[in-house]
């Protein structure tokens, strides 16, 4: 059985479809049927659902959402399509599937009821069996801006190795010291064995800044310089210049690929599961209230403090505090006593610290040995941890296969433990927050045996 379905454009997504009143069956097996060809062109295609039904159900809203990425044919539409190098490469010889199937996608939500709409979808990442660059016509550059994580020297170097050693690209550039590097003309020629052992420094090798951001000045000179690959590593505020570098790119009519590695330790993007360097500021972080612990307890009523990064999100505390079920039960009594609006409020942590000391000294007549300690700095500059490199060499692989196969204004993430295309607009349009209705943080207050402060 064969049921049509209509293509709708929407305004933030150009190339997303809606699937509405299907038959679907719990044994039903859904696809979409047209040619790999057809989806890697300017995507005027008809898609049509195959349902294969063991019994009758009755029609039910679908509510399939792909949420897809742009494509260079959707306004270059005579480009000319070549054969993946990789069907010749030697470590692929011996994958069974070397190419995604062009109908895989990835579901944002895993967990849904029976009933409930499929919902939305991202396009699954990874080699086509088409791409749009020539290998030796390509000229590559990668940029870094914002802050610094753990795990940057990994993107930068699985960048440049996977597009030479899976693509044969020859023609890396480095872009040095952010965005502003783009029309300061600071560069670096990028080889396998210029950025050989970068990964095991913290920082990163191209230098950083935040802010410069002139869209015309930076496409100007990625139009000058005959670049036609831009890979942008930075947070949320990068993100959203790598949009306006792709919609600048489109406007003129440029075969330039614009791809997003999404790089924040605060872990706040929206989205994907969780960003870069995460577990290793965790591990770190954890090192530090391990640190807390042990001098607090060394010292007569020891109380520790410690300062961790997060900006508004405070993952890195949640889990930090989570693997280490380390909370000073004296801390604790003095959030019980209603001082916790009054510490929230306090800017400096000198500060805190001084109001811990009246309050014991006046409430419970006691003086107390305070231990601070801000390991900031030393989180986010140390080198990356194991599942942070295999991670980070994920996400640069799947940026370099998106750029090939013609993909553009994307950035990659993981969905539900999928490599994906994300839109970048949705990894920037809200900031991901620790919930204080939710199981993981009842998990902390389990743990560590803290107050909740939330009234029913």
């Amino acid at each position: 059985m064969e049921i049509p379905i209509s293509s709708r454009l929407s305004k933030s997504f150009p190339a997303c479809f809606k699937c509405r009143n299907l038959t679907l069956l719990p044994s039903s097996i859904v696809q979409f049927k047209h040619s790999p060809a057809n989806l890697l062109s300017s995507r005027q295609f008809k898609p049509t659902i195959i349902i294969r039904a063991q019994c009758s159900s009755q029609i039910v809203d679908d509510g399939f959402l792909l949420e897809d990425v742009p494509h260079l044919t959707d306004f270059l539409s005579d480009l000319l399509a070549y054969p993946n190098p990789l069907q010749d490469s030697q470590a692929y010889a011996v994958v069974k599937q070397t190419f995604v199937c062009p109908e895989d996608v990835v579901a944002q939500k895993i967990v849904v009821q029976k009933d409930s709409p499929r919902g939305v979808h991202f396009r699954r990442a990874g080699p086509r069996e088409k791409v749009y660059f020539k290998s030796d016509e390509v000229r590559a550059c990668v940029v870094t801006c914002g802050g610094l994580c753990p795990g940057i020297n990994t993107v930068i170097r699985e960048i440049v190795c996977g597009l030479n050693s899976m693509y044969g690209v020859d023609d890396i550039l480095g872009i040095e010291g952010g965005y502003r590097g783009f029309y300061s003309r600071n560069t670096m020629n990028l080889t396998p064995k210029v950025v050989n052992d970068i990964h095991k420094r913290g920082g990163t090798f191209l230098c950083t800044s935040r802010g410069g951001h002139d869209t015309k000045k930076i496409v100007d000179n990625i139009q000058d310089r005959g670049i036609n690959q831009v890979y942008i590593i930075g947070g949320d505020g990068t993100q959203k210049g790598a949009a306006l570098i792709y919609k600048e790119v489109e406007k003129r009519g440029l075969q330039v690929a614009v791809a997003g590695i999404p790089k924040t330790i605060d872990n706040d993007l929206a989205v994907i599961d969780k960003s870069f360097g995460f577990d290793t500021a965790v591990e770190e972080a954890q090192r530090a209230i391990n640190a807390a612990h042990v001098e607090v307890e060394s010292v007569e009523n020891g109380v520790g403090i410690v300062k961790l990064m997060g900006r508004y999100s405070g993952f890195i505390a949640m889990y930090a505090t989570l693997a280490s079920r380390d909370v000073v039960r004296a801390y604790s009594n003095i959030l019980m006593e209603n001082h916790l609006l009054t510490i929230l409020k306090i800017r400096y942590w000198s500060m805190l610290s001084h109001k811990i000391k009246d309050h014991f000294s006046k409430v419970h007549k006691m003086a107390i040995n305070i231990k601070y300690i801000d390991p900031t700095y030393m989180i986010r500059a140390i080198p990356s941890n194991a599942s942070d490199n295999i991670y980070c060499t994920l996400l640069a692989h799947s940026a370099v296969h998106g750029a090939m196969a013609g993909y553009t204004g994307f950035t990659v993430g993981l969905v539900n433990s999928k490599q994906a295309y994300i839109p970048i607009a949705r990894v920037t349009e809200t900031t991901n927050t620790v919930k204080l209705t939710d199981r993981m943080w009842a998990r902390v207050l389990a743990s560590t045996n803290q107050p909740t402060f939330l009234r029913n």
